[in-house]
């Protein structure tokens, strides 16, 4: 008996440190760090979400996004406000709605890198000729106000004349044939 009450003294306190490890494990995962990994890419994906839906009140009142809940597939969820709230995978968007949510992703990365890294340039390149009008306007105002309240330079890639009409500085490119082309500062 003795013995026995002595073994079992020697395994609880072994039960008591293989605790500690088990726990870890749980937390973070084994040696390879998968689900440690995992679990900061989550945080990340929350915080960035976070920001872009920020970005995203000042592009269109219609629309938040989402990660996706375990029903859902794997790619990112837009919730439609419009629609009472419903869940939609963003690969259903049109092309105008899926230039806004992208633009907010992009500013929110920006916003989330600067914390370490100073990115004082953004380059657009193509995607207004998808939008409606109004739409069009209203991503032009929140680009300009960006660009006034951070003065990041913005740079735009785009053959949409109304776009042409609202920008000063434009650099245009002109096709002189056989394969050449010259550059235009204008403004």
């Amino acid at each position: 008996r003795t013995r026995i009450e002595k073994l079992e003294t020697g395994l609880l306190e072994k039960k008591k440190r293989i605790r500690r490890w088990e726990l870890l494990n749980q937390l973070i995962g084994d040696s390879t760090g998968k689900k440690f990994n995992d679990f900061a890419q989550d945080l990340s994906l929350s915080q960035l979400l976070q920001l872009a839906n920020l970005r995203l009140k000042d592009l269109s009142d219609r629309y938040k996004m989402d990660k996706p809940s375990s029903e859902e597939d794997d790619g990112l969820v837009a919730i439609d406000e419009h629609m009472g709230g419903q869940r939609r995978s963003v690969k259903t968007l049109s092309g105008g709605e899926t230039v806004i949510l992208s633009l907010s992703m992009a500013l929110a990365l920006s916003d989330l890198a600067s914390k370490n890294v100073e990115i004082n340039s953004l380059f657009i390149d193509e995607g207004f000729g998808t939008l409606d009008p109004e739409t069009l306007d209203q991503t032009l105002d929140t680009l300009e106000k960006l660009q006034a309240e951070s003065s990041k330079t913005i740079g735009i890639i785009s053959h949409v004349d109304s776009l042409k009409e609202r920008i000063a500085t434009q650099i245009r490119l002109k096709r002189n044939g056989q394969g050449y082309s010259s550059l235009e500062l204008i403004g």
